[in-house]
């Protein structure tokens, strides 16, 4: 049976490529079974407050969204633990890989997956930031994760890189362009408003959760609003309709008194024209 190494800090390591396609179907499993699905407090930098939570999250949340409303099966995760060929595991702020299916999971096994990560986004809010914006320059590179991100929300600037070429092995910048960064790999333009992370598709803002909440409560409201309009406009007319009816059946009833005087007073004129014609020929 495969035995895992481990580096010096007794972490344990995915065993190399090599060694992975030499290994039988039930090796393999029992491999991703040993491999943990956590990581230590040592090997992750230490909790940096709401500030590095809520941009991770908010992050995740557009993205997420975004990406199940265009039916693209795209993995998304944050801090899941991840194992390359023989390389210390690693959980960034914040993966996506695409076209792979979707499920839970508790780690991303490159060799197990068929495949390592499609980018990154790493942020930084406070202490040393020699990790985030050298050392994972070069680690992400060289495990030739095409794109990586980097949101340095204390200084309240991003910084973004990209493979030129498959083969390559050390990132090149990406400028950006109006302040957005455009990111090839996720088909998006990403820049810093307002001391977050906004997400945009061609000029379409891509909304969090609770700002699609808040736009589909508020259409709500107008739709409601436009309903009691209409609901007070018909009862409006229905009144309007009522008094008019009532005002019609008023004047019928004064013109029916009107022709019952009328009446009345022609037969009281005859009567009395009777009356004196039977006088007169007395």
């Amino acid at each position: 049976m495969f035995s895992l190494r481990r580096t010096a800090a007794g972490h344990p390591l995915a065993p190399t490529q090599e060694e992975w396609d030499a290994l039988s179907e039930e090796e393999r499993s029992a491999v991703v079974d040993a491999l943990p699905g956590e990581v230590t407090d040592a090997e992750m930098s230490p909790p940096e407050g709401d500030r590095h939570f809520k941009a991770k999250t908010r992050a995740l949340d557009a993205l997420r969204g975004y990406f199940t409303r265009q039916k693209r099966r795209v993995y998304l995760a944050a801090e899941l633990p991840v194992y390359y060929p023989s390389e210390p595991r690693f959980a960034p702020d914040l993966l996506a890989v695409l076209d792979v299916e979707e499920r839970d999971r508790d780690k991303w096994i490159a060799s197990a997956e068929g495949r390592g990560l499609d980018w990154v986004l790493e942020v930084h809010v406070g202490g040393d930031r020699k990790k985030d914006a050298e050392l994972n320059v070069a680690r992400y590179a060289r495990l030739a994760i095409p794109e990586y991100f980097l949101f340095d929300r204390a200084r309240g600037h991003l910084h973004a890189y990209r493979l030129t070429s498959p083969e390559s092995r050390t990132y090149t910048p990406i400028l950006p362009q109006h302040g957005r960064f455009a990111s090839s790999v996720l088909g998006l333009d990403i820049q810093v408003e307002d001391d977050r992370l906004r997400f945009y598709a061609g000029t379409a803002l891509l909304l969090e959760s609770e700002e699609l909440i808040l736009r589909l409560e508020r259409m709500l409201d107008e739709v409601q609003a436009r309903a009691d309009d209409e609901a007070r406009r018909r009862l409006e007319e229905q009144r309007r309709r009522e008094e008019e009816a009532q005002r019609r059946e008023e004047e019928q009833r004064r013109r029916e008194e009107e022709q019952r005087r009328r009446i009345a007073a022609e037969h009281e004129v005859a009567r009395l024209r009777s009356e004196i014609e039977r006088l007169t020929k007395k």
